[in-house]
């Protein structure tokens, strides 16, 4: 496989700074994004040193939500290597735990404006600039939308927001690959599952210690590790050709089966979630 260049937005931390270390663990450039530059720089710098085959990496700051941003973005990670070959849209934000009458305002903006407008504002300048390069084994490029809570229609309490976004965010990347069929840039979405981020470990001071019980205990049954989850995303993510793909790691199948397990073996506790 040739080198490729690799975006992976929201990537300074978590499930994105886990798959830019297994991209370029196997011999990708990667540019990493952050909200600031000092954030984004600070983690391509640690990322160097599991580079391989001459890979690098390269930090910008960029708010997803804002255009003009992920113009600079797309023309910094062009000027750095020459061509986009994969992009991901990973940058999430999550609301609180709690019902909406409890959240301020900046809370209930936030979420939609980084998962749906932000994805959206990416997925206009990426395609445009995809279509804009000379193709290469076949194709202009690749983007990837990640899923997340709420995807399926799947609710529970205190992530109505979260989730209202991540389900548009589905509806509208479903309506993107018809939209670039029979073109030469792959569009699809990647679904990691329950993985042991901070983003969901958090939600043990959101809820009450009654909740928070029952959710650990479906948790520890179904989440996995950065590790595990983002070695396997970007090895299926390389390795697709196929426009629409749906990269999920944790199907309904292996769910089932987890659970079915959780009888005979006691699953492993949950780990602390690290000071800021």
């Amino acid at each position: 496989m040739s080198q490729k260049t690799v975006v992976v937005t929201g990537s300074t931390k978590g499930i994105g700074f886990g798959l830019a270390k297994q991209f370029i663990a196997r011999g990708h450039n990667v540019v990493l994004c952050g909200r600031t530059q000092a954030r984004a720089q600070q983690a391509a710098t640690s990322l160097q040193a599991f580079a391989t085959a001459g890979a690098r990496s390269m930090g910008m700051g960029c708010d997803v939500s804002d255009i003009k941003q992920v113009e600079a973005l797309w023309a910094g990670a062009k000027a750095a290597f020459g061509r986009v070959d994969i992009w991901i849209n990973n940058a999430g934000a999550i609301n609180t735990m709690r019902p909406i009458g409890e959240l301020d305002a900046a809370d209930i903006l936030a979420v939609p404006r980084t998962n749906l407008i932000g994805t959206m504002n990416c997925c206009q300048i990426v395609l445009n600039g995809m279509n804009a390069q000379e193709a290469k084994d076949g194709q202009k490029g690749a983007l990837y939308n990640f899923e997340g809570f709420g995807s399926d229609g799947t609710k529970t309490e205190g992530l109505s927001i979260y989730g209202a976004s991540k389900f548009g965010l589905t509806y509208f990347t479903k309506t993107l690959i018809k939209e670039t069929k029979g073109g030469q840039v792959l569009v699809g979405y990647l679904s990691p599952g329950m993985v042991t981020t901070e983003m969901l470990l958090k939600a043990k001071y959101d809820v009450s210690p009654e909740r928070w019980k029952k959710m650990k205990w479906i948790y520890r049954i179904l989440a996995n590790d950065v590790e595990t989850v983002t070695k396997w995303l970007a090895e299926n993510t390389l390795a697709n050709t196929k426009h629409g793909a749906h990269i999920a790691w944790l199907t309904t199948g292996k769910a089932a089966l987890r659970f079915f397990k959780s009888f005979v073996i006691k699953p492993k506790p949950l780990p602390e979630l690290e000071a800021a």
